[in-house]
């Protein structure tokens, strides 16, 4: 993954996958904070890591693969319990 395309942000909207990181932050203003938002985009501006770090350590971390045509495939949710659930979605993005 290209770190490059890793930006930072306060925190996210609505409730549907994929998350909507919002409020970007600097990286300088990171050392202020004690948690924020971690995103990985990939050369659509899709996002296709996304981590919570609190006081330094990782809180939450979700990562999407897309189909073709740019809907949910997959989300791979990882939990503060490092508890990992798959969820898979139809090219309508639908739940499978």
């Amino acid at each position: 993954m290209n770190h490059d395309s890793c930006r930072y942000f306060v925190t996210y909207s609505g409730i549907k996958l994929p998350l909507k990181l919002t409020n970007e932050l600097s990286e300088a203003s990171l050392k202020n904070r004690n948690t924020f938002f971690r995103g990985y985009f990939d050369s659509q501006e899709r996002v296709v890591k996304l981590e919570k770090i609190v006081y330094g350590e990782l809180e939450m971390q979700h990562v999407y693969t897309y189909h073709e045509n740019g809907t949910l495939q997959k989300a791979e949710i990882t939990d503060s319990d490092d508890e990992l659930v798959v969820l898979s979605f139809d090219e309508n993005g639908q739940p499978v």
